[in-house]
């Protein structure tokens, strides 16, 4: 007999409330009380995401991760819609933070249609936190960017001729083609927990928090730390 993960999954949960006991609750690292099942997803437009930039497209040398140089990003998302952006280096698994503060007028504006996301995780905002980033990069260590369906990218073609970096898109559903971001962002929750207002880290704090998840040893990297791009030739 067969059981998916999925009916695991829910055998560990709750019945009647779709939910964990608290006391179970407290071990997890996540903190996760509610389970989503993958078919129930909230589904987003993607027109923004044409053939040529689809995942299938990226440099072989991504995916068997021979080369550095090729990234996975994504967004963290707390309260009141505040975020922190994380860039990863597949190879290496190098992580730098991105801070994205609320812009003037957040919360005491109205909101105006089609005007920038006063919350700081607009298009612009998270263009122009990647592209500053990415400047500091040595030449060969930017190679490619893999990053979810999310809005927040809808200027991929404007970061990729301001940077040089190649832009690319995981299919839908499909969390495990950006695993490496995926467990990084996990890791993080350590540090910005579910629920919290993200907007209250300022950049230092981001920067120590990057450090720290840096300077950790790694068993994928043979119990060594990520090294600094500055070391990769």
């Amino acid at each position: 007999m067969r059981i998916s993960h999925e009916a695991t999954y829910q055998a560990l949960y709750v019945q009647s409330r779709g939910a964990l006991n608290r006391e179970l609750v407290a071990c997890l690292r996540t903190g996760r009380a509610l389970r989503v099942p993958r078919s129930r997803a909230r589904k987003r437009g993607d027109g923004m995401v044409t053939p040529e930039v689809m995942i299938s497209r990226r440099p072989a040398e991504a995916a068997d991760r021979a080369v550095p140089g090729h990234w996975e990003g994504d967004l963290i998302i707390g309260l009141d819609s505040s975020a922190i952006g994380t860039l990863v280096e597949r190879t290496t698994r190098f992580t730098t933070l991105l801070h994205l503060p609320r812009m003037d007028g957040h919360g005491t504006e109205p909101r105006v249609k089609n005007g920038p996301a006063l919350a700081g995780r607009g298009a612009e905002s998270v263009r122009d936190a990647i592209a500053s980033t990415i400047a500091t990069l040595p030449e060969q260590l930017r190679r490619s960017l893999t990053w979810d369906r999310g809005k927040e990218m809808a200027q991929h073609a404007q970061l990729r001729i301001d940077t040089g970096i190649q832009v690319y898109f995981a299919d839908p559903n499909s969390p495990w083609q950006r695993g490496t971001n995926e467990n990084t962002n996990g890791l993080l929750r350590q540090y910005f927990p579910k629920g919290a207002d993200l907007s209250r880290w300022n950049r230092d704090e981001l920067d120590a928090v990057a450090a720290t998840l840096n300077s950790r040893p790694r068993k994928t990297l043979g119990w060594k730390h990520p090294p600094k791009p500055s070391t990769i030739s």
